[in-house]
């Protein structure tokens, strides 16, 4: 979760998250180089009174300003494109889950164990703990084992609605009438805060996502209480 005074990215809690965020401080740099030698440029032009009265075309020149940008889209693409294949691999998921949006909750449903399934709502103000936060705890929390493959299947029952999860990278819209599917491996326990990410109505800001991270031994007991 963000905290005060934070003006970068959620710390990763998966690999996914961690490769995404690589991608950004790589585009990042390649961004501020940029800037740096254009500004150079721009600065020498304006005072420098020297003039080159034969300069009035330069093919050597016109094609290195062109081959340059080319090679750097390069440097930005193919990172870029492995990423986006890491998104959509699927590595024998251990345990699925489905997660369905309403208007204005989600519901979960472990696919994998019998009768397991629960709705998950933001808690009101008036029944918050001092250790909860308002406007993201929910009162069922979506418990899922670390170090795990998971599936996530995710739907609607009646408009757009996306399951997201910042710190892991994990943005998966729900549609109606369609199930859209994602991967997630959790590096460690805790908990992970996440809002739709859809505009779905009047109390769209009111749809928490809380995921608990806990360890294989603990999930199995949290699934024999439920």
């Amino acid at each position: 979760m963000a905290t005060w005074s934070n003006l970068g990215i959620q710390d990763a809690n998966s690999p996914l998250m961690e490769q995404l965020i690589f991608f950004h401080d790589h585009t990042l740099m390649i961004l501020t180089m940029i800037t740096v030698l254009v500004g150079y440029m721009m600065g020498t032009v304006l005072y420098n009174k020297l003039i080159n009265r034969y300069l009035l075309e330069g093919q050597t020149i016109e094609l290195i300003w062109t081959i340059l940008p080319a090679f750097t889209l390069i440097f930005i693409a193919l990172p870029s494109l492995h990423i986006l294949y890491l998104m959509d691999e699927m590595n024998n998921p251990a345990v699925t889950i489905k997660s369905i949006g309403h208007q204005w909750y989600w519901s979960y449903e472990y696919s994998d164990f019998h009768n397991v399934e629960f709705d998950s709502y933001m808690k009101p103000n008036n029944e918050l703990e001092m250790s909860d936060f308002r406007l993201l705890d929910v009162d069922n929390r979506a418990v899922l084992p670390m170090n795990t493959q998971i599936r996530l299947l995710v739907t609607a029952a009646d408009v757009l609605h996306s399951w997201t999860i910042p710190s892991l990278g994990v943005k998966i819209d729900g549609t109606p009438g369609r199930l859209n599917q994602g991967s997630i491996l959790i590096n460690r326990p805790g908990l992970l805060f996440g809002q739709c990410s859809e505009i779905c109505g009047a109390n769209h800001s009111f749809m928490p996502i809380v995921v608990e991270s806990v360890s294989m031994n603990q999930f199995i007991n949290w699934l024999k209480n439920n």
